[in-house]
C-alpha cells in the first residue's frame, strides 16, 4: 500500500470530519500528498483538531463542494478523490431537506462535472451509506438488494450513488461506490446525536448519563470500526478494475443494540441504560434489523473488517477520555 500511495496526489472532501480525518491520517502515513477540503459547516462534524498532529503534512482548503468554481479548481492535478463530504444526519434531513438536497445532490454534480471536464483520469471513491437499503425484507443484505430509502438523507445519498455510476458508464470516470454500515471510533462529532448513535452513546457513558434505548433494544445492527472502514477506501482506490461497482463495507456481523450498549457501559465503567418508548418519527424511519453481506468486498478488493468490537470500543473510549474538551 505504501508503494502505491507514496507521492500520489489525493483529495479528501469532508477531510476534517470523522471518516475523512481518519482516512487522511492514514494517507499521510503512507506518504501521499494530501489535500483536505472541508466547509466546517457548523454542527456537521468538521473539526480542526482532527488534523492537529498532521496539519503540517497536508494542504487544507476551507471550502464547500457546492462552490462550482472551487470544485473545478481543486480537482485538477489530483490522482485520487475520496468523496466523503456530505450532510449525514437522518433527522436533520427531514427538518431541513433543502440543505440535504443542496449538499448531497448538487454538490456531488459539481464534483463530478469538475472531474469530467478538468481531470477525467482521476480515481474516485464515493462514500455512500447502508441507509439506502431502508427496511428490507431480508435480514442479511447484499448489494443486489433493491434500495428502499426511508428518509431524505438516504434518498439523496442514493441519488449521489447513481450520479457516480452514470458518470462512470457514460463519461468513463473511474468511480466506485462504498455503502458504509454504522461506523464508530475517534474524531467524530460528539456534541449531539444526529451523526452516529454509537459514538453518542459513548459520550453519554463517559458523562455517566442515562443512555436511552428505544424499545427493548433488540434491533440488530452491524457496526464497523473507523480504521477498518478507512482500509476499505484505501484498498478500493488501488483497484482500477471495479469502475461503477457498489460494495458493502461493514463488519458482516450483527448484534442487538442493547448488547453493544452494555459493552460500552462495561468498558467505560460509567453510564446507565434506560429503556424508553419509540418516538413516532424515529420509528417511521428506523430500518429494522440490518446485517451487511460483505462477500463482494472480500472478493473484489480483498477487504474484511478485522477489529473486534470490544477493542474498537476500548480505543474509542480511551481517545475521548483524553480529548474530551476538543469534542464535547
Amino acid at each position: 500500500m505504501t508503494n502505491f500511495y507514496h507521492g500520489k496526489k489525493v483529495l479528501v472532501t469532508g477531510g476534517l470530519g470523522f471518516l475523512g480525518s481518519n482516512l487522511s491520517r492514514h494517507l499521510v502515513e503512507l506518504g501521499a500528498k494530501v489535500t483536505l477540503l472541508d466547509s466546517l459547516l457548523k454542527g456537521h462534524g468538521g473539526n480542526l483538531f482532527n488534523m492537529a498532529d498532521f496539519k503540517k503534512s497536508v494542504r487544507f482548503v476551507k471550502g464547500d463542494i457546492r462552490n462550482k468554481k472551487l470544485t473545478e479548481k481543486i480537482v485538477k492535478g489530483q490522482d485520487i478523490l475520496f468523496n466523503i463530504a456530505a450532510q449525514t444526519s437522518h433527522t436533520d434531513s427531514m427538518k431541513n431537506p433543502y440543505l440535504d438536497v443542496d449538499i448531497n445532490t448538487r454538490g456531488q454534480i459539481n464534483l463530478l462535472e469538475a472531474c469530467r471536464k478538468g481531470n477525467p483520469g482521476i480515481r474516485i471513491v464515493y462514500c455512500s451509506t447502508r441507509a439506502v437499503y431502508g427496511s428490507a425484507a431480508k435480514r442479511i443484505i447484499d448489494e443486489a438488494t433493491l434500495p428502499n430509502p426511508l428518509d431524505v438523507y438516504a434518498t439523496n445519498k442514493l441519488a449521489g450513488e447513481n450520479y457516480h455510476r452514470v458518470y462512470a458508464k457514460v463519461f468513463g470516470l473511474n468511480a466506485t461506490v462504498l455503502r458504509l454500515s454504522n461506523g464508530y471510533g475517534p474524531r467524530a462529532q460528539m456534541k449531539e446525536p444526529s451523526f452516529g448513535i454509537l459514538n453518542w452513546f459513548i459520550r453519554l457513558a463517559l458523562d455517566d448519563a442515562e443512555i436511552k434505548i428505544f424499545g427493548d433494544g433488540k434491533q440488530v445492527r452491524d457496526y464497523a470500526y473507523v480504521d477498518d472502514m478507512t482500509e476499505a477506501f484505501l484498498k478500493t482506490a488501488q483497484n482500477n478494475d471495479i469502475k461503477g461497482e457498489i460494495l458493502n463495507i461493514a463488519s458482516g456481523h450483527g448484534l442487538p443494540l442493547i448488547n453493544i450498549v452494555k459493552e460500552v457501559v462495561r468498558i467505560a465503567g460509567t453510564g446507565k441504560i434506560v429503556h424508553v418508548p419509540w418516538p413516532d418519527t424515529n420509528k417511521k424511519i428506523d430500518v429494522g434489523d440490518f446485517i451487511a453481506d460483505v462477500h463482494k468486498a472480500r472478493r473484489l478488493i480483498g477487504w474484511e473488517a478485522s477489529t473486534p468490537l470490544k477493542d474498537g470500543l476500548a480505543e474509542t473510549i480511551d481517545f475521548y477520555r483524553q480529548n474530551k474538551r476538543r469534542y464535547w
